[in-house]
């Protein structure tokens, strides 16, 4: 399947862009021109706000629990470190916390060097198809739980995410479990009894 994914840029503006000046300026000797453009040196806190902020944004979307957890992980460990982020680029020197991976990484070195950091924040919901959209409107299912279902089982509608669940055929899936299908049959069950589309009864 191919699905369009939504970017984001998280911007780290300089002080001349914020507060712009209304005061004529004057000519000065060549060489000696005010450098407008240069980039605020971001702080370690600043960092840590930016990723803390990714990771809130990723979770309002129920994106990959994982992704949001490395985010909010790398977070702290830029606040625990003892030396300034931007200090260990300028070095050279491979920034190292633990659990950060390689991507993650460069996103870091991308907001300290250019004051930008642009990620992919979820897909492009129109550009789902139909039975995946479905599936998102069921508590707990999230766009990629809602791709893996219907990619993998085939389902497209509550009422196959309920029978898939009754014979626990999501456990098998990898990434799934016992408790996981046991939630999503719940909350297939409290939709479809609310619109009266499937006497569940005691079968459930």
């Amino acid at each position: 399947m191919s699905i369009l994914q939504l970017t984001q840029t998280i911007n780290f503006l300089p002080p001349t862009q914020l507060r712009p000046s209304k005061r004529l300026v004057q000519p000065t000797l060549p060489g000696m021109e005010q450098e407008l453009h240069t980039l605020p040196r971001v702080t370690n806190r600043q960092i840590a706000e930016a990723l803390s902020s990714v990771a809130d944004l990723l979770e309002s979307q129920n994106n990959n629990p994982y992704r949001i957890q490395a985010y909010r992980n790398a977070a702290r460990g830029v606040l625990d470190l003892q030396e300034a982020v931007a200090d260990i680029i300028a070095r050279g020197e491979t920034l190292r916390l633990p659990g950060l991976g390689e991507r993650l990484r460069a996103r870091i070195v991308e907001l300290v060097r250019f004051g930008t950091m642009t990620f992919q924040n979820g897909p492009c919901i129109q550009t789902l198809p139909t039975g995946v959209r479905v599936l998102m409107t069921i508590e707990h299912v999230g766009p990629y739980t809602a791709i893996r279902l219907h990619e993998e089982l085939g389902i497209d509608s509550p009422e196959k995410l309920w029978s898939a669940a009754h014979q626990q055929r999501i456990r098998r899936l990898p990434g799934f479990g016992v408790r996981s299908e046991a939630r999503l049959k719940k909350a297939v069950e409290k939709q479809l009894q609310g619109h009266q589309k499937l006497p569940l009864g005691g079968v459930a």
